[in-house]
């Protein structure tokens, strides 16, 4: 061999091993990998998921209270002279019931911004929507914890599979103001009228 053709071997084989020494990194991070072929779904701090609230409530309380209490005390006393008689009766009877009925149905769809990752994976999701419609507005707010495997390929999860769930649905305006009693009634019923 001939010597330039050593020489070229030589710096090749020095840049080869300067090259490996340069602690190249790997493209692929565990905390952050998404397949380019897979759904897009929330997994970090600021992504969206969109929340299917699909809610029903029913409740149905009823109490039936019957009481009676009868009681008497009678005196009799008797002199020669005079003759004292006397009674006390007392009657009390309590017949009471009551029922209550109630059922709910919330339906909507809110989009949610995941605010923390906690340590085994899950999601801290919080978000609100305010809603106007003629004169009526409509707050929703949600927040809890989704769970990854529960986020459909859709990035969508339903409200049933939020742990720690707290849904709020307030609606203020003409038609919520119509529904409620007035002032009048309520102080009325306050003092069992």
């Amino acid at each position: 061999m001939r010597v330039p053709q050593l020489l070229n071997m030589a710096i090749a084989l020095v840049a080869l091993t300067s090259i490996c020494d340069a602690g190249a990194t790997s493209l692929y991070q565990e905390k952050t990998y998404q397949p380019l072929a897979s759904d897009r779904r929330a997994l970090h701090k600021g992504d969206l998921v969109t929340v299917m609230v699909v809610e029903n409530s029913n409740a149905t309380s009823s109490v039936n209270t019957t009481s009676g209490r009868n009681g008497s005390v009678g005196i009799d006393l008797e002199r020669p002279s005079k003759s004292i008689v006397g009674s006390f009766g007392a009657n009390n009877q309590l017949t009471g019931g009551g029922q209550t009925q109630r059922a709910d149905t919330v339906v909507a769809q809110i989009t949610v911004t995941v605010t923390e990752v906690a340590a085994n994976g899950d999601l801290l999701v919080v978000g609100e929507q305010m809603l106007e419609v003629n004169n009526e507005h409509q707050h929703i707010k949600v927040e809890g914890s989704i769970r990854p495997q529960d986020v459909s390929a859709t990035n969508t999860v339903l409200s049933t599979r939020i742990a720690n769930a707290k849904i709020s649905y307030i609606g203020a305006g003409d038609l919520t103001e119509t529904q409620r009693a007035g002032w009048w009634q309520r102080t009325l019923t306050w003092f069992g009228l």
